[in-house]
Parts: structure tokens; sequence; C-alpha cells
């Protein structure tokens, strides 16, 4: 049996698949297996991972199905396998060599704690390196599940490492949720366990046109349904909701302001001041926002 069980989903992802496999057999840690789940690709990721199957043999196992969404092209793998951890790992990101050594270690030096996440650094389709997040040291590890609630802590997707007990006993990936599933499986954890944080780059998270972190409304309503489903549990009340809800429209002014819709951008950073005025990030992004305004043309 495996000690760490790779979960990968793939839906047309022929294009960046090789790089993220290849990431896994770089790994400084060796006791893996890959669970690669083709969900209802129409392009030629078959043809793309069938070298890898016979380079690898028992150590990759290919599942193809008819399309479910991430969440359960995830859950399929993980009903599949049974490894003491699960990995994840998107078709179109890459980790670091060190990505599972360092969260086996980690998960191992905090008993008490459901999952691992680390940094990464951002690529582009290309795969040039982009700016890193450095997380947030005060509210980066132990009991912080109102932090992920309010979106004090960034999870990066491809850094995290579940302890499968932890899945077990909260259940898999909601498959309502098709954008911030991840995150809500953090935070059902988190209310039973501690978080381990590994204060290193472990990965590269790739952000492309077709990405869905490149689409502000697809973004906000999954953010939107994860507030709404957890509100009133403990930790995350009114003032928490708020917080997470400012947040999320600062988030979409973000993305807005990448894809040159100045005015949306501007009216959504708006929307998280109105929300939480009390988080001087709101306002400074309005402000800036604003400014770049200045004497530009409205659009008709």
């Amino acid at each position: 049996m495996a000690k760490v069980d790779v979960i990968i989903p793939a839906f047309n992802g022929a294009r960046y698949l090789p790089a993220a496999i290849e990431s896994v057999l770089s790994q400084t840690f060796e006791d893996w297996q890959i669970w690669l789940v083709d969900d209802g690709s129409t392009d030629n990721t078959e043809e793309v991972v069938a070298p890898f199957l016979l380079r690898l043999g028992s150590r990759m196992k290919y599942i193809k199905q008819e399309n479910q969404g991430l969440p359960g092209a995830r859950n399929t793998a993980i009903r599949a396998s049974a490894g003491e951890f699960v990995a994840l790992l998107d078709a179109d990101d890459v980790w670091l060599p060190c990505r599972l050594s360092e969260s086996v270690k980690a998960l191992a030096e905090r008993p008490e704690a459901g999952f691992a996440y680390g940094l990464i650094t951002i690529i582009d389709a290309e795969g040039r390196l982009g700016g890193t997040f450095r997380g947030n040291s005060k509210f980066a590890e132990g009991r912080i599940a109102p932090q992920i609630y309010m979106r004090k802590v960034e999870l990066p997707c491809p850094t995290l490492t579940f302890r499968r007990r932890s899945i077990d006993e909260v259940g898999l990936f909601d498959t309502t949720l098709r954008t911030t599933e991840d995150r809500d499986l953090c935070l059902r954890i988190a209310f039973r366990y501690e978080v381990a944080f590994i204060p290193e780059i472990i990965a590269y998270y790739r952000v492309s046109s077709g990405s869905m972190s490149s689409d502000p409304e697809r973004m906000l309503r999954g953010q939107l349904a994860f507030i709404r489903k957890h509100y009133g549990a403990e930790g995350c009340g009114l003032r928490e909701r708020q917080i997470s809800l400012a947040r999320a429209y600062k988030q979409r002014a973000e993305t807005l302001k990448r894809h040159n819709r100045p005015w949306a951008a501007l009216r959504s950073s708006l929307r998280a001041v109105a929300l939480y005025p009390f988080d001087m990030d709101n306002p400074r992004t309005a402000g800036s926002l604003f400014l770049n305004l200045i004497g530009g043309p409205r659009p008709s």
C-alpha cells in the first residue's frame, strides 16, 4: 500500500499533464502511488498517459469516467485508493521535488493535524514564474477554522496533503461546490483537527486564461455558496461572514482588474468596502482602482 496517494484529476489537460506527472516522479519522497482520473476528456489525454502507465506499472492507476467535475473526479480517486495520506495535484500544476517529503514531515511533527499545506509560486501558461504567496504567518497553523472561513489563510490546492482518517471522518469533496470544494473540505477538517503549515515554496500553481481561477463570476458564485454553507458554524458568525464576503468581492475586483475591466473592478471593490470597511485593505484597493481610473475614458 502506498503511503501517499497522489490524486490527479484531468479534464482536457493533455497539454500540461506530462509536466505534472514528471514532477511526481522527481519527488525525493518515494513511497507514493498516482491515481489519475480522466474526467471525460475529449482531447488526447489517454494517449499522453499511456507511456507513463507502461513506465510506472503498478505505481500509477488510470481511471476513465464520464465527466463529473473536479470534486467528483477527486472523490473517485480517493474512494479507489487506500494510502495513509492523500496529496492533491491538478493536471496543470507542478510540484517541486521537496513537495511530498516536506508534507509528510509536517504531518509527522504535528500528529493532531488533519492536513498540511505550503506556499506556491504562480506560473503562467508558458511556465514563466510570477508572484509568490507568502501566507499569513499569524494564522498559519493550529486551530484556524474561523480564519479559513474568513479567507485569512490561503490554502493552495497543489500543496494540500490530507490524513486519510480526517477525510474518512468528515466526508469527501462536496460535488455541489465547483470552485471552493478544496477550501470546504479543509474547513470541515479544521473544525475537528489542527492544521500544519510548511513555510516554503513546494509547488507551482498555473494561472492561464482557461483556468477556473481566472473566471471572476464563477469564482464569486462558488465563494458565496461556501460562505452560505458554513454560516452559523462555530467561529463562523455574522462578523466572520461579513469579512469573508468582503474578501470575496475584493478578490473579484482584483481579477476583473487583470481582465482589463476597471469599472467593474471598482464596483466590486466598493462592495467589499460596504460589507466590511474596518479591513483597511478594502478601502485601499478601492482607492487604488479609483485613482487609476481618474482621467480615463469611461466605456459606453
